[in-house]
């Protein structure tokens, strides 16, 4: 029997103890949002949680991550890891 839907941090914070890590803080889950949302809006939806997934494997602070994509189809001013 599938148990009742979590809500967005319970999943989060079950996901990770799943994978034996911390969860984000909401401090971070507002910047990973803001992230997503440029990555999603700049593009397709899509973008997003790939763009997430590229920046958690960056080892880039939130602030960098989002210089990156904040300059991303801008011509690269800011460009930011190179």
């Amino acid at each position: 029997m599938r148990r009742a839907t979590l809500n967005r941090d319970e999943w989060i914070a079950e996901f990770a103890k799943k994978i034996d890590a911390e969860p984000p803080t909401p401090q971070e889950v507002r910047a990973l949002l803001k992230l997503a949302a440029v990555a999603a809006h700049s593009s397709e939806r899509t973008a997003a949680p790939v763009a997430c997934w590229i920046g958690g494997r960056s080892g880039l602070s939130l602030e960098e991550l989002q210089d990156a994509a904040d300059s991303v189809g801008d011509g690269g001013a800011g460009e930011t890891g190179t």
